[in-house]
This record gives structure tokens, C-alpha cells and sequence, in this order.
């Protein structure tokens, strides 16, 4: 399943939204919705949703600016902005920073919705297929989210991201906190509060510095502390996922997934 966050601030239309698709038919899941642009910032860089759609007209950050941050930020996640016929060089400007499709929201109709999200799945679909490289079998995802699988299957461990030699204090502290708190709900604006620096900087910062983003960072880090857990324990699955800091189980397989091309049993019972 895709994750899907829903970012609207007219409560009435977000609900219908919600209401009028059937999600699991066509491959999502709604892990969230909020009604502004700050706080869906906070959750986006939080629970890395595949698609998030955001109306583009909101009070505080509106919905172009949330796409321009979260590119910032590094993130892939697909974008389908729902607009007004009054907004169109609002559009403009969300094309021009990689949103998939918009939508107007006073003609828009369950067809249309439909079809849309028919065509971002397929975009996530194909982003999703690794690239194979034949000389090292090496298995890159498009999104970043590296995993290392040999030939011989399931006997592939993970590319461990390993600890990044960095001079600056301020990102040594971050890597630190990571690594004793992985477990812990750690989202861009927590930590950027905890070393006292903008968010963007961080983000921007952090990038430069380890050559991951820092949730790429993170993720790696809970991967590598999931697999020890599935080699080492009998612990179930979903509590493997909360001991490394997934509240939601289907997220959880599916980032470990895009990790190590194997779900976490798989992966336990590999030859």
C-alpha cells in the first residue's frame, strides 16, 4: 500500500475527499490528514508519505510552500494539489517544483480523483523498480533508499549507513541522538529545536555534511537495528517495527522492504 497524507483546511472537504475513495482499492492508505501547512510539514518529514495531496490556498504556509520545503528537505514524496480556477499561477509554480497533477476542487469528481491517483500509483510503481547494476548486483531504488541484495537471495544483509565521520557539532549531536533514540518519534523540527537551527538549514545542513537526508539517515539506522532483532530474537514482526520506532506495521514492512528487497519475515527466514 502507498501512504497517502491529505492536507486541507476546509474540514468539509477533506472529509469528503476521505470519504468518497475507496484508498485500498487502488493501492493507498490514509496514514494522516491535516488542515495546515506547518503542521503537514512536521508529519510529512515525520511519516514520509508517498503522496500527499494539499490544497495549494491555506492560512500560515500554503500548499506551494510545503512542496517547496519538502523538496528541500530532500524528499521525493508526490504532490497533487487540489486548486481553485482563480489559482492557476499557483499551479504553475507547483509543476515547476515536480507536483504530479492538480485537481479542481469545484468540477472535481470521483472519476477524476480516481484516475489521478490511478496514474500516481503507477508513478510510485515504477520509481519503486530497482535499478540493477550487473557488474556488482547491486540494487539502487530510485528514491534513495539504498539496499544491497546478493545473487544468492535472501542471504543479503543490509548496506549498513554507517556512522559518518563529521566535523560539525551540531550534526554530531544530531547523529547521537539518532543513534541512542532511534526508537523515539524524531521528525526534522524535533531535532532542529534540539541543536537550535532552522529547519531548512538543518535539513540542507545535515545533507551536505553525511550525504543522506536526515530521515534517509534515520531509516537506515532503524534498518540496521530491525535486522539485528529479526536474526537475533523471535520478537514478532510488529513489535520488531516499534522497538525501532514504527507505530504503523504496514510502513514499517514496507520501508524495510525498500531497504533490503525483502519483507522483515522474509528476511528471518532466509536460507
Amino acid at each position: 500500500m502507498w501512504s497517502v497524507l491529505l492536507v486541507e483546511d476546509e474540514v468539509f472537504v477533506r472529509e469528503s475527499v476521505k470519504e468518497i475513495i475507496s484508498w485500498e482499492e487502488l493501492g493507498f492508505t490514509v496514514i494522516g490528514e491535516s488542515g495546515n501547512g506547518t503542521e503537514a510539514l512536521e508529519m510529512i518529514t515525520r511519516l514520509s508519505p508517498d503522496l500527499v495531496l494539499a490544497d495549494i490556498v491555506m492560512p500560515g504556509m500554503n500548499g506551494i510552500e510545503l512542496l517547496k520545503q519538502t523538496r528541500q528537505a530532500g524528499m521525493n514524496t508526490k504532490f497533487i494539489m487540489l486548486t481553485c480556477m482563480s489559482e492557476f499561477e499557483y499551479v504553475r509554480q507547483a509543476m515547476e517544483y515536480g507536483a504530479s497533477n492538480y485537481i479542481l476542487k469545484l468540477s472535481m469528481s470521483v472519476n477524476s480523483l480516481r484516475d489521478t491517483l490511478r496514474k500516481v500509483s503507477s508513478e510510485l510503481d515504477a520509481s519503486a523498480q530497482p535499478v540493477v547494476n550487473s557488474v556488482t548486483e547491486e540494487i539502487v531504488p530510485v528514491d534513495d533508499e539504498v539496499a544491497v541484495v546478493a545473487t544468492s537471495g535472501f542471504q543479503s544483509l543490509l548496506e549498513p549507513v554507517g556512522e559518518p565521520v563529521v566535523t560539525h557539532p551540531e550534526i554530531n549531536k544530531i547523529i547521537e541522538y539518532i543513534g541512542q533514540n532511534y526508537d523515539q518519534d524524531i521528525s526534522v523540527k524535533f531535532m532542529s529545536r534540539y541543536v537550535m537551527m532552522g529547519e531548512n538549514y538543518v535539513s540542507a545542513l545535515f545533507k551536505k555534511k553525511t550525504g543522506h537526508t536526515l530521515i534517509h539517515y534515520l531509516h537506515g539506522v532503524r534498518m540496521e537495528k530491525a535486522a539485528t532483532y529479526l536474526r537475533e530474537t523471535d520478537l514478532p514482526i510488529h513489535e520488531v517495527g516499534h522497538r525501532v520506532g514504527f507505530a504503523n506495521d504496514n510502513y514499517f514492512i514496507k520501508i524495510f522492504k525498500r531497504w533490503t528487497g525483502c519483507t522483515p519475515s522474509q528476511y528471518r527466514h532466509r536460507p
